[in-house]
């Protein structure tokens, strides 16, 4: 599979944890996102996610704050940096990490790149964490990738009268493990790397 790389992916970087969720949190799905990613790459885990708008963001954001690496896969040309307001975000990003991309420059932000994005953001992980999303959602195409590669999928469990924790509590009926803590997590990498 030929990737686009505009930053640097290293060894180290194989002991990843995706974070995805919704564009749109609430304020308890942001708090969520960065404490799971500001905890988990304070422990030399490298957070991969999506630079969509929301936990995304959220998630590269808080790695980055902690002084520990992230890769951004994205839905278009790694020259195309989508959405907009995440062009200064990509530009550190490149400095403690990678974007990555299945596309060639100049290949714009369609919906139907997205899906592949959450394949190999599942790819590039040992598990994926979903925070906030609707029933509906491509977060839940990328925890079903992960399914489907055999890569573990944890869910942070919301409120149950929130249309932002129908994903979660979804995935968590399907079988998918309960995240309260980032020790949670980092328990599971310690068995499986």
């Amino acid at each position: 599979m030929k990737t686009w790389i505009l930053g640097e992916v290293t060894p180290q970087d194989k002991r990843a944890v995706a974070i995805v969720g919704s564009r749109t949190p609430t304020k308890y799905g942001k708090d969520m996102a960065y404490k799971f990613a500001f905890e988990l790459a304070k422990n030399g885990v490298t957070i991969v996610s999506g630079l969509a708008r929301g936990i995304d963001t959220v998630a590269h954001v808080a790695a980055l704050a902690a002084g520990g690496r992230t890769i951004a896969v994205l839905g278009s040309g790694i020259d195309i940096i989508y959405p907009p307001e995440n062009i200064a975000l990509a530009n550190r990003i490149t400095n403690s990490g990678a974007l990555v991309s299945l596309f060639p420059v100049g290949t714009k932000p369609v919906g139907k790149n997205f899906l592949q994005r959450n394949e190999l953001i599942a790819k590039l992980s040992l598990a994926v964490l979903v925070v906030e999303g609707k029933q509906k959602s491509g977060t839940l195409s990328t925890a079903t990738h992960a399914a489907n590669l055999g890569v573990e999928v944890f869910a942070v469990p919301g409120p149950v009268n929130s249309p932002m924790s129908e994903a979660p509590l979804y995935l968590i009926e399907q079988g998918a493990r309960v995240a309260k803590s980032p020790a949670d997590i980092l328990e599971y990498l310690e068995s499986v790397y």
